[in-house]
């Protein structure tokens, strides 16, 4: 189905007098500054004039920035935690002949939020949503990174936990795409550590504090990464993570599945040894699992784990 947004033809027109009375009803999805209070677009900063209402995070955040801009708007609280109970209450607005002009505290609306959901049900719901594209910080990183950028794949926050991070990295080992992470800075040491570890000596680079005074983007290959940060400790500001995408001698051949499986079938039993091979060469768990059931058949008895390195079979 193609539908025309009453609110993209709105956001086109020109700013005369009859044209900034008004909106048309619907959703206007606005990315904001990562950092840089001036990178933000003309449009962007008509339409939240003349927005009914701007949904947002944190209302202290943007009050911020439309104080810099002089921008008077009302605003309305959206963020996870009320986002279910405020979702039909901003529909019912929006049909009712409003507009609401939706902004996260930084970057574009969506991208690693919530603001989804509104989207989503807007569209269910026949209200009409555009966008007013602008800042955001995985776009930025990337292009600052000197990394392949023809095909990448922005990831979101690595998980909290090593042995989840580890987990995450096997399985994006073999996407043939740079790859994009967001990542706490008290983490970035030990998160380095770990990539380097599931994903070898690829080109990455660390990015922070993006547009704003103290901007740094510091490139190498990531056990290089990892040991600068060990010794330096955490920076500071908000971090982006890019890693180059694998080269052939990134893919592992039959030979080293196999010895990574001998070497695991050693100390763990079969189930845990082809999880682990798997998380670490990103390799399909069903056929690693089938693997480690061959070879821990052939497997001496003395060379096994204590515990049994085998399944039980019934």
């Amino acid at each position: 189905m193609v539908s025309t947004s009453a609110a993209a033809q709105s956001g086109a027109q020109g700013s005369g007098p009859d044209a900034a009375s008004k909106l048309a009803p619907g959703l206007y999805v606005v990315a904001t500054p990562i950092g840089n209070a001036a990178d933000i677009t003309l449009r962007a900063l008509d339409t939240l004039t003349r927005a009914t209402a701007i949904a947002c995070e944190d209302t202290r955040v943007t009050a911020k920035l439309m104080g810099i801009h002089g921008i008077h708007t009302p605003f309305v609280s959206y963020h996870e935690h009320n986002a279910a109970r405020m979702r039909p209450i901003l529909i019912e607005r929006m049909k009712a002949g409003e507009s609401i002009a939706l902004v996260t505290d930084a970057g574009t609306p969506l991208v690693s939020d919530p603001g989804y959901k509104l989207v989503r049900e807007c569209v269910a719901e026949g209200v009409a949503v555009t966008t007013l594209p602008g800042a955001s910080a995985p776009l930025v990183a990337l292009v600052l990174s000197g990394l392949p950028t023809d095909r990448f794949l922005f990831a979101g926050f690595l998980p909290n936990k090593s042995s989840a991070r580890r987990a995450t990295a096997g399985e994006l080992k073999n996407v043939p795409a740079t790859l994009v992470f967001f990542e706490s800075p008290q983490r970035l040491p030990e998160s380095l550590a770990d990539l380097a570890e599931i994903l070898g000596p690829r080109e990455a680079a660390v990015a922070r504090e993006l547009t704003k005074y103290y901007e740094e983007v510091r490139r190498g290959p990531l056990p290089e990464l990892a040991a600068h940060y060990a010794e330096a400790g955490p920076p500071k500001g908000e971090v982006v993570l890019v890693i180059g995408p694998p080269g052939e001698e990134d893919t592992p051949g039959e030979a080293d599945i196999d010895a990574l499986l001998c070497e695991a079938l050693t100390r763990l039993r079969v189930r845990d040894a082809a999880a682990d091979v798997a998380a670490r060469t990103g390799q399909p768990k069903r056929a690693v699992y089938a693997r480690a059931l061959e070879l821990a058949r052939e497997q001496p008895a003395d060379e096994k784990p204590a515990r049994g390195g085998g399944e039980r079979h019934g």
